[in-house]
């Protein structure tokens, strides 16, 4: 494992208060490339999208600059209303009339874009071996996406969404990461506190802020994201392999109030 035992928190010292486990998806539950995401995403949104009128160049700067808009919401409107307020912006007013077709491409064409990911078991077993223990788990994945491609991406890792009490996606929330107020969002809809909860995450921009906010943290660097070079050499981090193993040594909550 990538961690010194002593990085590793005892059950004793840090398990007992820990009654919650987020999750994020893509690179940490879901293995992939970034930019080979992407592009595939993109290659394939086009192809749908262009025999509703769409130049392909300028129908990806729009949804870049209206996930962007997502990325700085303020909390004032969901991550969905934003996302379409700046895209229409762009490309015309009847997009509002098109969403129905935008949501069918999560159902149908999206699922393509799965060639460009690496599913691995350990994700899985990971998820349910938390909730086996008694742990509330949740998806905490940045919710950028429509609720049908985070089912998506969820069904790709070999998960059941069923297993997860929250999953975000654009329509439920009004911030994004790595803004303290998506992960403040999360925990009122769980009534829950950050010091019983554990993130779970790749990216140390994204994920890692939620560790500021006093809540535990596991660093997943199989597809580790660090833009900002920050240092991780005391963080808990390891493959979802070694995840599984330090779940393991976490306590059962079983029969436990809560």
């Amino acid at each position: 494992m990538n961690v010194t035992n002593s990085t590793i928190p005892s059950a004793d010292r840090n398990g007992a208060n820990l009654t919650t486990i987020f999750f994020d998806l893509d690179g940490t539950l879901l293995p992939m490339e970034q930019e080979a995401f992407m592009k595939l995403y993109f290659h394939e949104l086009s192809k749908r999208c262009v025999p509703l009128g769409y130049e392909p160049k300028a129908l990806v700067d729009a949804v870049w600059k209206g996930t962007v808009s997502m990325v700085k919401n303020d909390g004032t409107m969901k991550n969905k209303d934003r996302f379409w307020q700046v895209f229409a912006s762009l490309m015309g007013q009847q997009a509002y009339e098109q969403i129905p077709i935008f949501d069918d491409f999560y159902t149908r064409e999206f699922h393509r874009v799965k060639d460009a990911t690496q599913p691995d078991p350990w994700a899985d077993r990971c998820v349910k071996l938390a909730k086996e223990k008694g742990y509330t788990v949740a998806l905490a994945t940045n919710p950028l996406f429509p609720r049908q491609g985070t089912l998506a991406r969820i069904g790709w890792a070999g998960m059941d969404p069923e297993d997860f009490a929250l999953i975000t996606t654009y329509e439920d929330c009004s911030y994004c990461k790595p803004n303290p107020s998506y992960y403040k969002e999360v925990l009122s809809a769980l009534c829950k506190k950050p010091e019983e909860c554990m993130m779970i995450g790749n990216d140390v921009s994204e994920d890692m802020v939620a560790s500021d906010m006093g809540m535990d943290f596991f660093l997943v660097d199989t597809c580790i994201l660090n833009p900002l070079n920050r240092d991780v050499s005391g963080v808990k981090r390891g493959s979802l392999q070694e995840l599984y193993t330090f779940l393991q040594s976490l306590p059962s909550r079983q029969g436990l109030a809560e």
